[in-house]
C-alpha cells in the first residue's frame, strides 16, 4: 500500500497535466487554477540558509547555492572556491522513509571580477513496486529526476554583474514501462537562467542589494513518444531586494524579499454548460502546443479571471537573518501563495554556524494553514559548506 501511495504522489502532477481540462461554471477567478509544470524539483530551495528565511533568493549574501537563486550573485562572493552539499527528505510526514532531495554545487573565483560555478540535482522516491492490473508485481524501479548546470558570472562594473547558466535535466518516471497502455520514456530537456545582481555600500555599516533572475527557460518534457502533449518546465522570474545593517563589529541584520512568478501561461478555462472559453486558448489542445517562449510571454495577459487572477499568480517571500560575530547566525521568513494558485502558506526558521572554514545550516518549516499540501512540512534541511577563503582576505 505504502509503494502505491508513493508511485500515486509521483505521478499526480505528470498525469494531471496530461488530462483534459477541469470543466467549471461561471468562472470568477474564485476556483482553483493552478498551473501544472513537469521537475518541481527546479523550484525547490535546495540549501538550509534561503528556506531558512522564507525561500528568499534573488539578492542574498553571495554563497555557493546563488546557481538556483541568482547565478550573477557568484562575481560578489567574498571567497575563492566554496563547495557544499544539502539534504533535504522528502515526505516525513507521511512516514515515507525514502524519498530525498541532494544537492551539490561548487565554484571558483576566476579574478575579483568572475567566476565559474557548477552544481548538481538529484531526487529519487526509493524503490517502488511495478504491478499489472491485477496487482502482480511484475518487477520494482527507483523513479528519479535529475539536474545538472554549468554557470559563469561576471562584474560589469563594480556594482553590477550578469550571469548566465546551461542546464541539462532528466525525469524518469516510469523506467520506460507502459502506463495505461502507452509506452513511456524518460524526459530530457534543456534549458537556460540568466541573472543581473546589484551591490552597493552605502557606507561602512549598510549594504543595499537588488537581483533579478529568469530561469528555466527551454525546451518541453515528453514522457512519451506515442504522446503529443508535453509538460512545460518550470520558467520563473525572480526580484528581490535586501538590506544590510552592520550595527556594530559583532553583530549584523539582513533583512530580504522576493517577488516570484512562473513564467508559464495559465491554463484556459471551459464552461461546461455553454462551452466559453475563460483565458487565451480557445482549448486545452491548444494551450498544450504553446511553445516555451510563447508560454513564457503569454503569463503576463492570460489568466482567465483577468487582472486580479494574474496578481495571483505572484508569490511573496520575506526574510531575515542575524549574525553575531560572523559566526553564529538565526535565521527565520515567511512564504505566501494565493490559495486559488496553490495556497502555499509557510513560516520558516533557521540557524548556523560557522568554524574557520565551514559552515553547518539547519532550516525548519511550519506551515500556517489548514490545507498541508507541502512535501517539506515539519521537515529538517541540512547543509554543509565548506569555503576557501580569497588570498587577500
Amino acid at each position: 500500500m505504502r509503494n502505491f501511495a508513493k508511485f500515486f504522489l509521483l505521478t499526480a502532477g505528470l498525469l494531471l497535466a496530461s488530462s483534459s481540462l477541469m470543466a467549471q461554471t461561471n468562472y470568477s477567478g474564485q476556483q482553483g487554477n493552478y498551473i501544472l509544470t513537469g521537475l518541481p524539483i527546479l523550484l525547490t530551495a535546495p540549501d538550509a540558509i534561503s528556506s531558512g528565511m522564507g525561500d528568499v533568493g534573488a539578492a542574498t549574501t553571495p554563497d555557493i547555492y546563488s546557481a538556483h537563486w541568482n547565478n550573477a550573485k557568484f562575481a560578489f562572493a567574498d571567497e575563492k572556491f566554496s563547495i557544499g552539499t544539502t539534504y533535504t527528505p522528502w515526505m516525513r510526514k507521511l512516514n515515507v522513509s525514502d524519498m530525498n532531495f541532494l544537492y551539490l554545487g561548487g565554484f571558483y573565483r576566476l579574478s575579483n571580477r568572475n567566476a565559474v560555478a557548477a552544481s548538481l540535482t538529484y531526487f529519487t522516491t526509493g524503490e517502488i513496486d511495478h504491478t499489472d492490473e491485477l496487482g502482480t508485481v511484475l518487477g520494482q524501479f527507483t523513479p528519479y529526476e535529475i539536474s545538472f548546470d554549468v554557470t559563469y558570472s561576471m562584474k560589469l562594473t563594480d556594482n553590477l554583474a550578469l550571469g548566465a547558466t546551461g542546464r541539462f535535466m532528466s525525469s524518469n518516471l516510469t523506467n520506460n514501462l507502459d502506463v495505461q497502455g502507452m509506452s513511456t520514456k524518460a524526459a530530457n530537456a534543456a534549458a537556460a537562467d540568466v541573472g543581473l545582481y546589484y551591490e552597493n555600500d552605502i557606507d561602512q555599516s549598510q549594504t543595499v542589494a537588488a537581483g533579478l533572475f529568469i530561469s528555466n527557460l527551454g525546451s518541453k518534457l515528453r514522457y512519451s513518444d506515442n504522446n503529443t502533449e508535453a509538460d512545460f518546465l518550470p520558467a520563473n522570474l525572480r526580484i528581490g531586494g535586501r538590506y544590510t545593517y552592520n550595527i556594530d563589529q559583532y553583530n549584523r541584520v539582513n533583512l530580504m524579499a522576493d517577488v516570484n512568478k512562473l513564467l508559464v501561461a495559465t491554463p484556459p478555462i471551459v464552461d461546461e454548460n455553454t462551452g466559453e472559453v475563460y483565458g487565451r486558448d480557445a482549448s486545452y489542445s491548444e494551450y498544450q502546443t504553446l511553445s516555451s517562449m510563447q508560454s513564457a510571454l503569454y503569463s503576463f495577459s492570460d489568466a482567465p479571471g483577468g487582472f486580479k487572477e494574474e496578481m495571483r499568480e505572484l508569490q511573496l517571500s520575506v526574510g531575515g537573518e542575524y549574525w553575531y560575530s560572523n559566526t553564529f547566525v538565526a535565521r527565520a521568513g515567511y512564504f505566501y501563495e494565493h490559495e486559488t494558485k496553490g495556497g502555499r502558506q509557510y513560516l520558516t526558521l533557521g540557524a548556523g554556524l560557522r568554524y574557520n572554514t565551514f559552515d553547518f545550516s539547519l532550516s525548519y518549516l511550519i506551515p500556517t494553514t489548514k490545507l498541508d499540501n507541502n512535501p517539506l512540512s515539519n521537515t529538517v534541511r541540512i547543509s554543509l559548506t565548506w569555503n576557501m577563503k580569497k588570498k587577500n582576505a
